[in-house]
This record gives C-alpha cells, sequence and structure tokens, in this order.
C-alpha cells in the first residue's frame, strides 16, 4: 500500500511563513493562519513541505487505503492563498457566493488577497468544513 506524500512534520511554520518572498502574500498568510487558530483553537501544523494543517482525522476507504490528513489545510501557491476545505459541507454554496472575489475547484477556493473576501464568511466555511471531516470522521 502507497504511502500518504502529506503527511504532518516537525517543521515550523513560522519559518515556512517567513520564507514566502512576496511581503503581501506572506502577511496575508500569516494573518489568515492567525484567524484560523484564533477561530478553530488548533495550532498550526506544516504537512509536507508546503501545506499548514489545523487538526487530524483518520480516514479508511473502501479499497483499505488508510491515514491521517489534516481537518483544513492551507497552502501560500503561486498564484493565490489556497484553502483545501472540501466539495460537500453544510450552507458551501450559500457561502460560496457571499465570500468575495474567489475561484473554485473542486474541493479548493483560492483567493489572491485577503482584503477581497469575507473573513468572516471565510471562517464560518472553515468550521463547517471541519465540522463536515469530523461527522464523515469520526474519533473511535
Amino acid at each position: 500500500m502507497a504511502k500518504n506524500k502529506t503527511v504532518e512534520t516537525r517543521d515550523s511554520v513560522a519559518a515556512f511563513v517567513a520564507a514566502i518572498k512576496d511581503e503581501k502574500k506572506r502577511n496575508d498568510f500569516s494573518a489568515v493562519i492567525d484567524l484560523i487558530t484564533k477561530t478553530t483553537k488548533m495550532d498550526p501544523k506544516m504537512w509536507g513541505t508546503a501545506i499548514v494543517g489545523f487538526g487530524m482525522y483518520h480516514y479508511k476507504y473502501d479499497s483499505g487505503r488508510e491515514g491521517e490528513a489534516a481537518l483544513l489545510s492551507i497552502a501560500a501557491r503561486a498564484n493565490a492563498l489556497t484553502f483545501y476545505l472540501g466539495a460537500t459541507f453544510d450552507k458551501r454554496e450559500e457561502l460560496l457566493l457571499k465570500l468575495g472575489k474567489h475561484k473554485v475547484d473542486g474541493g479548493c477556493v483560492h483567493i489572491q488577497k485577503l482584503e477581497d473576501i469575507d473573513t468572516g464568511i471565510l471562517m464560518k466555511m472553515v468550521k463547517n468544513s471541519i465540522a463536515n471531516k469530523k461527522k464523515l470522521h469520526p474519533d473511535k
């Protein structure tokens, strides 16, 4: 069975953020980490080399593949801040309509700048996404 490539590491989130070259993106990413930490009461952790995750859940597919994943993940990609929220959670479409300027690709939401969106709506999406993953993958 193949192992997951994106696993929690002991790498420093602060060092990762400090290494983001674009100052605006670095500041926005740092602000998002702070918002999510305050909203979820979960500490940010590095997952792989370029993803910041919050919380963890265990999954097991019908195929037998299983592992751990972050309840919520974010990344500072070349063209956008990417939020890995999942394709299904409570009020997803309604909240996306209120979010502000963004793009959606499957379970990911991409934003260019933090000021382009309503961060209150984003945090509702974060909470709903986490609640959905916890419901789908309850702790045993």
